[in-house]
């Protein structure tokens, strides 16, 4: 299955600045996100945000949000994303299929928003260096364990050329020069 921008929605769960400064990689977490969401809001692609708790673990880390002009965000206290009610009918709503999914903890919150989407018939992609946990190793069995439920491993790259689909044209030029150029000598950690 390939990903198609306008199937598309990407949601950024729980990104947040008093959680960030205790979690194994979070700074690659929020600036993978942050580029991906970048450049889904360039292709038109919805981006939500969520938050967990933010009296406590403090809000969205604002360096995220400054790269996300258009996101929506989503305060919510059901540790998955799709059980809060208002969340659940706009995605559907939203007519997009394809999720792609990031954030903190993968063990927590991610784990248990993708696994509500993959239960309510969505196709889930694990976006792998934008998903951290305070634990490496928890992050990593968070993402087999959604393998095995039926979500898909994907790096940035691979949603962003998915996305783009072709080279020849206005899209991918402006892109090319706005998001791809200046990323491939980047080096990532995917746990």
């Amino acid at each position: 299955m390939r990903l198609v921008h306008d199937k598309s929605l990407m949601v950024i769960v729980d990104l947040q600045a008093g959680l960030l400064p205790v979690v194994a990689n979070g700074d690659q977490a929020v600036k993978e996100a942050a580029w991906l969401g970048a450049l889904a809001g360039s292709l038109e692609v919805p981006v939500w945000v969520t938050e967990q708790y933010p009296e406590a673990l403090g809000g969205s880390e604002p360096k995220l949000l400054e790269a996300l002009p258009g996101h929506r965000l989503w305060q919510k206290v059901h540790f998955g994303a799709h059980d809060e009610p208002d969340f659940a009918a706009a995605l559907a709503e939203s007519g997009r299929q394809q999720v792609i999914l990031c954030g903190a903890e993968a063990h927590i919150c991610v784990m248990q928003t993708g696994l509500g989407l993959l239960e309510a018939g969505y196709e889930v992609y694990w976006l792998v260096e934008a998903t951290a946990s305070r634990r490496v190793a928890e992050a990593r069995l968070a993402r087999e364990r959604m393998a095995q439920a039926g979500a898909v491993p994907v790096s940035a790259d691979m949603v962003a050329y998915e996305w783009l689909n072709r080279c020849d044209d206005a899209r991918f030029k402006q892109a090319h020069r706005n998001f791809l150029k200046g990323r491939s000598a980047r080096p990532l950690v995917f746990s």
